[in-house]
């Protein structure tokens, strides 16, 4: 790679006025530019030194490689004269130019909450629609599951006291994340939590008599919004009782007082005042479902992609969380903001295939077909930013065809009962005997989408196809006449790579590289591999062979096998932001290793407390030198099995 001129065609695509600050990381250049809108993103798209573009969080990201990555960055500081910044340094001055937009301010504040506690929502939920499979009649017969099998009355009975704490207790969950949002203790926020789901109150009376004054015994199981607010007051009082009381006191009069005066205020003032407020959002959600019906629901269907490209989605688990709770205690009729993004995202995916066929161009083939997969499992972003948006028509025939999914779903009254993954998948969280329906709804959305992307591709747009079938014969005899021109001074073929067995670098869980929530690796523009969720802290060599980049930060690691695969090891998601802090590197760059020997060792209770997670990949960076890189491995892993092969 000629790292000058790849850094000179990226700053002339995204402008060198319009750059503020850049960083990298151990893939992708991280940009903050002052107008999104004048970067040149067929330039980009069209270089073949540059594997993708998108952009997250105010920055625009711009993937270039492990190792070139960081020549490409040198040569672009020493282009346009930034001072290098870290990616936490970015992160922070991308924040600053978002910071004019309270209301994108507070969507990343709710998603910052409960994005952590997805996982435990989830696992309650999907216990929930299991239970729902041994209790529901007709879907086996006249009777259920348990009244014909009475054996597994015993079972069932303990799935659904399983299913039901992280619900019940939501508030204990809601506490501690978002005691650690706003800056205070989250034993504390987990204690108000817990103070506001007692099963003593109201056990013994309605209301406690203080001094006349009659403050309701209410039980706060299943709320989001009333725990928001008392931890909000938590934060700021246990932020002012240390500021004010001497360090002698402090320790012990803190935690009290804080406690006790935001448990006081949350039963006697901001409870019963949330809990309004929470009751109020809840039902008009509901009584505008119930009267709009499938209308609202092919309104919403036909709109929710655009929701998606503004971010104001991640509000939506606050939203989720309530209407299961009120499903649950049986005033609600499920979670139908679940089937709309299931929808949407299953349009976006079929799209994306559509895009598949019709294009002659490969590298957009290898994008659509990764990101046409990870958009039906739920993940949209490389499909929409990578595919549909750049040709535009598919992104609107996939909105056309989620409004008419959406709106069936909506007629045959199909609803969640639980969280889970929003797509061809999510059947697993849909109220059992809806569950023929919206599989229905499903393969409608997925056929119309593709339908409308091909045919209009095929007639209206066919000339777009047409230019870049055109632009890639011109390449290819452009490469050709010069090979001819260099025939005498050609350098030798390339030896081609040799087939290998890749082993496990750490012990954990195997999780599908398209499912991993960061674009640049589950579109798998780094290349082919696999991730782990780690259960160990050390990351050992999974081959014989040369350490071609040891990051400072030692949260990733480049090698090359002695049989020819480069083989990338990231820890984490977005963990270069830590700076180092956990992680302890153990070799250095053109180091020797034999299969097995330790690379260095990461400590997963930092990257969970930064916020992070700590998802590892592997990855076979030079993927196009093989016919096939192939998981072997499916579910638990220890270090030395084998993982993937390349041939």
């Amino acid at each position: 790679m000629d790292y000058p001129k790849v850094a000179k065609e990226v700053i002339a695509a995204v402008g060198k006025d319009n750059l503020v600050a850049a960083a990298h990381c151990a893939t992708r250049l991280r940009l903050v530019l002052k107008d999104d809108s004048k970067v040149d993103q067929a330039a980009l798209d069209a270089n073949d030194d540059v594997k993708g573009t998108f952009k997250t969080d105010g920055q625009y990201q711009v993937i270039i490689g492990p190792g070139d990555v960081n020549f490409v960055y040198a040569e672009l500081i020493k282009e346009t004269g930034l001072k290098e910044v870290s990616t936490d340094d970015l992160k922070k001055i991308a924040a600053e130019g978002q910071k004019t937009n309270p209301l994108m301010a507070f969507i990343k504040l709710l998603s910052d909450i409960f994005v952590p506690i997805i996982p435990a929502l989830v696992a309650g939920g999907l216990l929930m629609a299991l239970n729902n499979f041994l209790t529901s009649a007709g879907l086996f017969g006249a009777k259920s599951l348990v009244e014909q099998y009475p054996a597994i009355e015993g079972i069932s009975n303990m799935i659904q006291v399983m299913s039901a704490a992280p619900f019940i207790y939501l508030p204990v969950l809601v506490g501690i994340s978002a005691a650690k949002r706003f800056g205070a203790n989250q034993f504390l926020g987990a204690a108000i939590g817990m103070i506001m789901t007692t099963r003593d109150l109201g056990a013994s009376a309605e209301y406690w008599n203080i001094f006349g004054l009659h403050v309701s015994q209410t039980n706060y199981a299943y709320q989001v919004i009333p725990v928001l607010a008392a931890v909000y007051i938590l934060a700021h009082l246990e932020k002012f009782f240390h500021k004010k009381l001497p360090s002698a006191v402090d320790f012990t009069f803190t935690p009290l007082l804080s406690v006790m005066i935001t448990g006081f205020l949350t039963f006697t003032v901001v409870g019963p005042v949330m809990l309004l407020i929470s009751n109020g959002i809840t039902d008009a959600i509901v009584w505008l479902y119930n009267t709009t019906g499938f209308i609202g629901m092919a309104i919403f269907g036909g709109t929710y992609s655009l929701i998606v490209m503004t971010g104001l989605h991640q509000s939506f688990p606050a939203i989720e969380t309530q209407l299961l709770s009120a499903w649950r205690e049986g005033t609600g009729n499920g979670d139908f903001i679940f089937v709309v993004a299931s929808m949407a995202n299953v349009a976006q995916g079929a799209a994306t295939f559509a895009i598949y066929f019709l294009t002659k161009n490969k590298k957009m083939k290898g994008l659509t077909s990764s990101s046409g997969v990870s958009a039906l499992l739920g993940i949209t972003e490389p499909a929409l930013f990578g595919v549909n948006l750049k040709y535009r028509f598919p992104f609107f025939c996939a909105l056309a065809a989620s409004a008419v999914g959406a709106a069936f779903a909506g007629l045959t009254k199909v609803a969640a009962v639980s969280l889970g993954s929003a797509g061809f998948l999510g059947f697993l969280s849909i109220n059992a005997s809806s569950i023929p329906m919206y599989v229905v709804a499903e393969l409608i959305t997925f056929v119309l989408a593709f339908a409308f992307t091909y045919s209009y591709g095929k007639t209206k747009a066919a000339n777009v196809f047409v230019a870049e079938a055109a632009d890639a014969a011109a390449a290819e005899a452009t490469v050709a006449d010069t090979t001819s021109e260099q025939s005498v001074a050609a350098p030798a073929e390339k030896t081609p790579a040799k087939a290998e067995t890749i082993v496990s670098p750490l012990d954990g869980e195997t999780v599908a590289l398209t499912s991993v929530n960061d674009p640049v690796f589950s579109s798998e523009a780094m290349g082919k591999g696999i991730a782990i969720k780690p259960s160990g802290n050390t990351v050992y060599a999974p081959v014989d062979g040369t350490i071609q980049i040891a990051f400072e930060t030692g949260h990733a690691y480049g090698l090359k096998s002695d049989d020819g695969a480069e083989i990338l090891i990231h820890v984490g998601i977005d963990t270069v932001s830590m700076d180092g802090e956990g992680f302890d590197q153990k070799v250095k760059a053109e180091q020797k290793v034999k299969k097995g020997d330790v690379l260095g060792t990461f400590d997963s209770a930092k990257i969970k407390a930064a916020g992070l997670d700590d998802t590892t990949m592997v990855i076979v960076t030079n993927t196009a030198d093989y016919a096939e890189v192939a998981p072997l491995a499916d579910g638990t892993v220890a270090v030395g099995d084998e993982l993937l092969s390349v041939k």
